[in-house]
């Protein structure tokens, strides 16, 4: 389905001017039409947790872009190792990661850094699982939020820990300061700069998302990963060599 075709016109959001926030390019970028597949991962329990107020509309502004959505619920993820992979939450966790082609991560300064919630989830993500590599060359954008003065202790490790997934990690990132006095009752972020700057980041995802949107695979191709590769073929066709002639 093309992106035009997956947002509705009249689904406008509030507060951001329509005439200013079109559809990507898709012309301009390269991409094939179809929606973007965004993943979005959040750091709190909370009942008020405002990391998922943060993700929720994040995914409304990544819907009006016309992008298909999922946010992972963090509630019943056990510690890593507690259990086996095999525990349906933690499947679900991998599953979802390898469906996406982008994703979100947002979570809330805790000590000063990311917190266990949030790292927990990242943790469940191995850079390989056999033959499957659930992060590598996905895009992805960051957020948090802050309780009291805006920091970026939270993003500026999600960055390294985006890195370190072998993730295409957008250049914008959000930090919403004193958060409790973005969101209005209904869980909606009010009109504010902060907001503005997550608009940004969610459309910034999106062009990323599909200008690396089939050639991922391309972008991540490394060599010293193929000269690995290709000693161990050699020492495979070697150590078979010798018990032929033995």
């Amino acid at each position: 389905m093309n992106i035009e075709q997956q947002v509705p016109k009249a689904s406008i959001l509030k507060n951001v001017v329509p005439d200013l926030l079109p559809f990507p390019r898709h012309d301009v970028l390269g991409a094939d039409p179809s929606a973007p597949r965004i993943l979005l991962l959040y750091g709190s329990l909370r009942p008020q947790s405002y990391s998922r107020k943060l993700a929720l509309e994040a995914e409304r502004i990544l819907r009006h872009l016309g992008a298909e959505t999922r946010v992972f619920d963090p509630h019943a993820l056990p510690m890593l190792d507690s259990v086996d992979k095999s525990h349906p939450k933690v499947q679900q966790l991998r599953e979802w990661s390898q469906w996406s082609e982008g994703q979100v991560w947002v979570s809330p300064e805790r000590h000063g850094n990311v917190t266990g919630v949030f790292k927990n989830q990242i943790d469940w993500l191995p850079l390989e699982d056999g033959s499957v590599r659930p992060t590598q060359g996905r895009t992805l954008a960051l957020m948090q939020v802050c309780g009291g003065s805006q920091s970026f202790n939270v993003v500026n490790t999600l960055r390294m820990l985006g890195r370190w997934m072998r993730m295409v990690t957008i250049p914008n990132q959000s930090s919403v300061a004193k958060a409790w006095q973005e969101f209005d009752d209904a869980g909606c972020m009010r009109p504010s700069p902060y907001y503005d700057r997550v608009v940004d980041v969610m459309e910034e995802l999106v062009k990323f998302t599909l200008m690396v949107r089939g050639r991922s695979d391309y972008l991540v191709d490394r060599y010293s990963e193929r000269k690995g590769a290709d000693e161990a073929r050699r020492l495979g066709r070697d150590s078979g060599a010798v018990e032929v002639i033995s």
